[in-house]
């Protein structure tokens, strides 16, 4: 596998978390397409076998929670065991807090939203960016949001962590050697669960995950080291 992956450097490998629905199953598909090797995983038993039975090897689905951070080590150990370090590594698994006012999120909910938007990130990066860091290369994406840069009631929890990754990933930028890069992207408005839970009808007026994925996989194809450190959206 190492040899045949060597030999097109056209090909990438990926690591993608939270690829059951949205936004990461559009990227998936959109990458899987291209010709690239997609390493996905979810917390949806249901999904991962359902990416399993369409997209045979060298693709490969997981069930792993990003917040279980043994879990997540397994997993990386795994892939890096059979593969070089991947060329692009996206943290997209996140959750969102039912909409209310931040006295009335309960304290297992808060903690839910903290442990996979933030915590989560963090075991990932912790367990596949030294290989990463060794090969000296890769870009890592870290996926923010419009609530990353700016406010709104009933949605706190969600905004401090994605604020927080826009922290996180602007100072890991800091720490990467040259020839790598680390970004945290605004994805846009996009309809999903996710906005519906916010918006309700209102947001089958955006642009669906397929839609934006059509977009949103060659401008992340197209990454690199002169991206460093930046904010991005995808427009």
């Amino acid at each position: 596998m190492r040899r045949s992956e060597g030999s097109d450097r056209k090909v990438r490998r990926i690591v993608l978390t939270g690829v059951s629905r949205g936004l990461g199953r559009a990227l998936a598909e959109g990458f899987v397409a291209g010709g690239h090797v997609v390493w996905g995983c979810a917390r949806s038993a249901a999904a991962v076998v359902e990416l399993v039975a369409r997209h045979g090897p060298p693709q490969d689905f997981a069930v792993v929670d990003v917040a279980e951070a043994a879990a997540v080590a397994a997993w990386a150990e795994r892939f890096l065991a059979a593969h070089e370090a991947p060329d692009l590594l996206i943290n997209n698994a996140a959750l969102i807090n039912r909409n209310a006012p931040l006295w009335e999120v309960p304290a297992a909910e808060f903690d839910r939203v903290m442990d996979v938007n933030l915590k989560g990130v963090a075991n990932v990066i912790r367990h596949f960016v030294p290989a990463m860091v060794a090969r000296r290369r890769g870009v890592i994406v870290n996926v923010s949001s419009g609530w990353g840069r700016s406010t709104d009631a009933e949605v706190a929890p969600y905004c401090a962590t994605k604020w927080g990754i826009e922290g996180l990933t602007q100072a890991l930028a800091q720490e990467l050697p040259a020839g790598m890069a680390a970004v945290p992207l605004n994805p846009g408005i996009i309809d999903t669960d996710m906005l519906r839970s916010c918006f309700g009808g209102a947001a089958e007026s955006y642009p669906s995950p397929a839609a934006w994925a059509e977009r949103a996989v060659p401008f992340l194809l197209g990454l690199g080291p002169a991206a460093n450190g930046k904010s991005l959206t995808v427009d």
